[in-house]
């Protein structure tokens, strides 16, 4: 996550970028100790998020069910 944008805010593909930069950074390893540890806990906490907005998409995808010859219907919760 940037300083001016909150998890909130970000899209899936902008935190998973993020988090791919961050990776790519952590494997060079030419970063300091405690630079390494930050990398690391803000690449976790944009996993998590990336996790969730995945969830989130499955759990839409899920409620989707097929009408005997009526196409696709979302079924919304109750």
């Amino acid at each position: 996550m940037t300083a001016s944008k909150g998890k909130k805010s970000l899209t899936f593909e902008e935190a998973f970028k993020e988090l791919e930069a961050i990776a790519e950074k952590l494997e060079q390893g030419e970063i300091s100790l405690d630079e390494s540890m930050k990398a690391f806990e803000k690449g976790m906490e944009l996993a998590q998020y990336c996790s969730e907005k995945l969830n989130e998409a499955e759990s839409k995808l899920l409620k989707l069910v097929k009408k005997e010859g009526q196409g696709f219907q979302l079924e919304l919760d109750e």
